[in-house]
């Protein structure tokens, strides 16, 4: 591949000036590995996506990505039905998805490494809800994890100006107060014709959560399915109890914690007015009901 586009969140972070040069030096890292480098920025939310639809609608056949999770989503959106091949130099947050393929957690030493990847063939999860103002289904592609409940609502009750200045600490920060006031209603989690109540559910296509807590180590990105990681309890203490057990390897011991292992679930609330939040890699998407299902063989990715 002698050419690529590489889109780039240059907000991401909390430096963007140093984030402009880690982008033109990785730029010209490929270029000296005989890969011409177009650069594109995204200029706010979902133009990641477009910016990535439009290099797969010119041809291109490899579009790369620096950025958080949020914005590697966006270009898998946008690459998705094509041929194109993504690379990805993390550069984000939490960077689940760079964890779990092992990248270099800087993007000149990614892009240094990125020539002698391979491309493997991976699939991809999909969510499908209703917009709450048409009524349409509207559906939305993952590559790391779906959270579905308490993760969904720190997301949403998460400022921007918190995330900035604590980066990853942030969420922590934003859990323990929210574990002090969410009322952790319970939804249906269908999968394999078999009902089950949870209170918060993480549906993986990769094994960590967060970027480094193993929360489904059976979980894998070049699995066919999901594993999925249920909590069931309603109370407020037993999840600083879950917290602590996550942390320490622990919490598949407990007789509130199930995985799951599907290919499509269902999720649906069942407290009539207590919306459900879920996200997708990391990204606050929409409410409950929503389906989850496994999308095979749907993209051509670099590895180690």
């Amino acid at each position: 591949m002698k050419s690529a586009t590489l889109i780039y969140n240059p907000v991401a972070g909390r430096h963007p000036a140093r984030r402009e040069r880690q982008i033109r030096a990785a730029a010209e890292e490929l270029r000296r590995a005989g890969i011409e480098v177009r650069l594109a920025a995204t200029r706010g939310p979902s133009n990641a996506k477009d910016l990535a639809r439009a290099a797969a609608d010119d041809g291109a056949e490899l579009v790369l990505v620096c950025g958080g999770d949020g914005t590697v989503n966006e270009v898998i959106n946008g690459l998705v039905p094509g041929s194109a091949t993504l690379g990805i130099l993390p550069g984000g947050t939490a960077n689940i998805i760079g964890k779990e393929l092992q990248l270099p957690h800087h993007p000149i030493r990614g892009a240094r490494a990125l020539p002698s990847w391979k491309p493997r063939r991976i699939a991809l999860g999909r969510a499908t809800w209703l917009d709450p103002a048409t009524r349409q289904p509207t559906q939305r592609l993952f590559i790391s994890v779906a959270g579905v409940g308490f993760d969904a609502y720190i997301i949403h009750r998460l400022s921007w100006s918190l995330k900035m200045s604590w980066g990853v600490v942030s969420y922590g920060l934003e859990a323990v107060r929210q574990a002090l006031r969410y009322s952790f209603p319970r939804f249906r989690f269908t999968s394999d014709g078999r009902d089950r109540q949870a209170t918060f559910a993480v549906i993986h296509r990769t094994g960590h959560y967060a970027g480094w807590l193993p929360l489904a180590p059976t979980a894998g990105l070049f699995k066919p399915g999901f594993t999925a990681c249920l909590f069931t309890s309603t109370s407020r203490a037993r999840y600083f109890f879950y917290a602590a057990a996550v942390v320490l390897r622990q919490h598949l011991r407990l007789r509130d914690v199930e995985l799951v292992d599907c290919s499509k679930v269902d999720c649906v609330g069942e407290e009539p007015g207590k919306p459900i939040y879920f996200e997708l890699d990391g990204e606050l998407a929409g409410q409950l009901p929503a389906t989850f299902e496994i999308v095979p063989d749907a993209l051509t990715v670099l590895v180690p």
